[in-house]
């Protein structure tokens, strides 16, 4: 599986590369797998699943994150003390 964009990710505010789920729901998300993970009374397999869901989860917020400070950064003026990109 190939990291998001986050070039595409900054032109469409609050979704991932490709339209995917929004930040807050890639969160919602991510927090119902840590629930469920939590929680136990699942097999090992599942168990695996989710972990492994909740790692891509994680990775598309990071780039959602990114993406916001990216956009914030080009539109930031550059103060002083602090050198211009």
């Amino acid at each position: 599986m190939t990291e998001p964009n986050i070039d595409q990710a900054a032109a469409r505010p609050g979704r991932a590369a490709g339209g995917g789920p929004t930040f807050e729901e890639s969160r919602a998300e991510l927090e119902d797998v840590v629930r469920r993970l939590e929680a136990g009374g699942v097999t090992l397999e599942e168990s695996l699943a989710l972990w492994e869901r909740g790692e891509e989860l994680a990775r598309t917020c990071q780039a959602l994150l990114d993406g916001a400070r990216a956009r914030i950064a080009a539109v930031e003026p550059a103060s002083p003390g602090r050198p211009a990109d």
